[in-house]
């Protein structure tokens, strides 16, 4: 297949002239290096990915870099027989906009042992209504299954669950037999929340954890996206030997709580680090995100496509506190 002298991307550079991000015409030489090319059909809006775009976060390592820590799409060419022409991929994280050239570009260059086949069961923009965020949702809970976590042992609540992590995983504890709660400060959205699975919807403002160092626990476990003081309240609440997984810190980076939950009632705290994720176990989460732990809404939760053009709009309202459900960034025709 062949590929075009140059495309369009939305690149990011960080240099004499300031931070700045835009779209511009590049060819497939000044792309970082690796044995398999795609040309991308989608990618996803991630928080990250807004950090990385306006300069409010320090996300790149090197620049110039095309932004989007997410891509799917088509093989035009490989070095690595493992892949050929046609085949359908993706790849989430794995230095992506960080280090390595992103998916938000009309092609991109992938390290082949990070390009994952896509799985029956996904079409390439379902993958990436998924992207990193369902990637991590569903790493939080394989997680807390290693650590004996059980749909028995009672609900997990999601905190920040309005956004695209919390929605998903909302979605995926439901395909696996758990009960969901959800913690979220935009109560106009719990109609939503409860129509993809949540049994139970707190509005943010109206909780009042105690400050002793455990309290009546309310829940088996947590999936978390806030950290801060939502984090800290979580640790005095959970049942004994639940697990909490720390996946965001959208509410700060700073965690005051003490070791009592943890040598007292077994809690355990586990951190969620999708990016640099295994590929043996990257290749079992998509195939369980394929499978038993498909979303039953990704329609519903992917609330806004866009295209390269549009990004900058998207990354305001992110940052500005404005996301709801996961947009989805159209690319290939």
């Amino acid at each position: 297949m062949s590929t075009p002298s140059s495309f369009q991307a939305f690149r990011i550079h960080n240099d004499a002239q300031g931070y700045r991000a835009g779209i511009e015409s590049i060819g497939l030489d000044q792309l970082s290096p690796g044995e398999v090319v795609i040309k991308a059909a989608y990618s996803s809006v991630n928080y990250k990915d807004a950090l990385a775009g306006t300069g409010k976060g320090k996300i790149l390592r090197e620049y110039p870099r095309n932004g989007g820590i997410d891509v799917a799409g088509y093989v035009v060419a490989s070095t690595d027989p493992a892949f050929r022409e046609g085949d359908a991929v993706l790849c989430t994280g794995c230095g992506l906009s960080e280090t390595r050239d992103g998916g938000y570009g009309e092609y991109a260059r992938l390290e082949s042992q990070w390009a994952i086949p896509l799985p029956a069961g996904l079409s390439l923009r379902e993958s990436m209504i998924l992207g990193t965020a369902g990637f991590t949702a569903a790493l939080a809970l394989h997680r807390m299954e290693q650590n004996e976590q059980r749909p028995d042992m009672g609900p997990i609540v999601v905190t920040g669950a309005s956004g695209g992590v919390g929605m998903l995983a909302i979605d995926i504890l439901t395909r696996a037999g758990y009960e969901a709660h959800a913690i979220t400060g935009k109560l106009e959205h719990f109609d939503d929340l409860i129509a993809i699975g949540a049994r139970q919807c707190i509005s943010r403002r109206d909780l009042h954890w105690g400050q002793r160092p455990l309290e009546t626990s309310r829940w088996a476990g947590a999936i978390d996206n806030v950290g801060s003081e939502m984090l800290a309240g979580l640790t005095r609440v959970i049942h004994p030997y639940g697990n909490i997984a720390s996946c965001g810190l959208a509410g700060g980076t700073d965690l005051a709580t003490t070791v009592m939950p943890f040598i007292i009632r077994g809690v355990s705290l586990l951190g969620i680090a999708s990016a640099g994720t295994a590929r043996a176990t990257r290749e079992r989460i998509w195939e369980r995100l394929a499978g038993d732990w498909k979303p039953a809404h990704l329609e519903r939760i992917a609330t806004r496509e866009v295209t390269l053009a549009e990004l900058p709009d998207v990354f305001d309202g992110m940052l500005a506190g404005g996301s709801f459900g996961r947009t989805v960034v159209r690319i290939g025709s």
